[in-house]
């Protein structure tokens, strides 16, 4: 326990503290005693940081003003200089100068200051601890905002990007869509295969689809109003699976799609929630390239939860996510794969939270991850 002591007064040590004991609370020093140290102990009350002196010999806090005892005398290591510098720092060096260190016990952080002075003919190294906290935070403020400038900039250039491929890519879709229209008129004209003209068909579906595809990002950028509307899930998750059917035959990988009998319809812009469901599946699908074939299984689900939100899983056996990687996961230009730029998932939360929906994940039992996301019911709106 601390003894009293005037308001205003420094304390002096009554005799250096042993290593592993905690030192005696320091008396006041009035005016009496020695009268070099009661001016020492009124000099250091004076300064207004938190000060103290050790030895130089053995180390030991001779003297200290109220401040350091107030923010500095809970540590047991407070009263001798190399243990509280291991406390505070790590190591017993004060050759830096000056150490900025973050002291556990209170949370706060301080410079350190050392200097050497001379009190009654023995030397003592002088402590002075500068509370720095206010400038800590306000640099880790100005990095956040800065962080975030740059995430904004970088969203901008890749959103204009992302307007000048839509418009280039517009014309050239447009044209391989009268392509094939005109080959499907050759086609019927010329009485040919049955299977040309399904191919030729089902090749005018995907020029169409990345058509709407391209538009919806187009407004998008540009901030228009996507088109929400009464749409049904599988449907829309039945257009997602048919556009990767090959590739996840190439793979080996089998798809099952689970939903709930009777879900009601979702209220959303349709193109939009394909694009969600379409990176979700594709991002399960790169992360079982290297899984075993035989444990290549993505599962596509579909329920009312709780809430009575529609919710949709997609459940994958990959290698999962570290707890680092899940802390980063939805932010801008965050990525595990080495050829990704990171906005994937980023675009499908901004979407699904426009949706007025959540997207989230979760590590799958039994190993692997499920990606998901909520919308509204279209029931009251549409």
């Amino acid at each position: 326990m601390r003894e009293a002591r005037p308001s205003g007064g420094a304390a002096v040590a009554d005799k250096p503290a042993t290593a592993g004991t905690r030192a005696p609370r320091q008396k006041p020093a009035p005016g009496g005693g020695d009268p070099d140290t009661a001016s020492f102990a009124a000099w250091l009350d004076a300064v207004p940081f938190a000060c103290a002196a050790y030895a130089r010999d053995d180390g030991a806090l001779v003297a200290a003003n109220r401040r350091f005892l107030d923010e500095f005398g809970d540590l047991p290591e407070h009263t001798q200089r190399e243990r509280l510098l291991r406390g505070l720092h790590g190591d017993g060096s004060a050759d830096a100068q000056p150490i900025e260190v973050h002291a556990p016990h209170n949370g706060r952080w301080y410079a350190l200051h050392w200097g050497d002075t001379v009190q009654a003919g023995r030397a003592l190294a002088l402590l002075t601890a500068v509370d720095i906290s206010e400038r800590i935070e306000t640099l880790d403020s100005h990095k956040t905002q800065q962080e975030k400038l740059l995430f904004t900039s970088r969203l901008m250039s890749v959103g204009e990007m992302a307007a000048t491929l839509a418009h280039e890519l517009n014309q050239p879709l447009a044209a391989i869509v009268n392509y094939l229209n005109g080959s499907l008129r050759l086609v019927d004209q010329a009485g040919g295969p049955v299977q040309v003209e399904r191919a030729l068909q089902a090749a005018r579906a995907q020029a169409e689809h990345a058509s709407a595809v391209i538009s919806r990002v187009r407004e998008f950028v540009r901030a228009r109003e996507p088109r929400r509307d009464a749409h049904e899930l599988p449907a829309i998750a039945g257009t997602v699976l048919e556009l990767l059917r090959l590739e996840a035959e190439r793979l080996q990988l089998r798809i099952d799609l689970a939903l709930a009998p009777a879900l009601p319809a979702v209220y959303a812009d349709r193109v939009m929630i394909e694009q969600v469901l379409l990176n979700l599946v594709k991002n399960a699908i790169e992360a079982m390239r290297e899984v075993p074939a035989a444990r290549r299984e993505l599962r596509v689900e579909g329920r009312v939860n709780l809430d009575g939100e529609i919710e949709v899983r997609v459940c994958d056996r990959g290698p999962g996510l570290s707890a680092q990687d899940q802390d980063q996961l939805f932010s801008p230009f965050f990525t595990t794969k080495t050829d990704g730029l990171g906005i994937g998932l980023a675009i499908c939360r901004s979407i699904i939270e426009y949706h007025e929906g959540r997207l989230f994940f979760e590590p799958r039992d039994g190993g692997g991850s499920v990606f998901g996301f909520t919308l509204p019911r279209a029931q009251g709106r549409a």
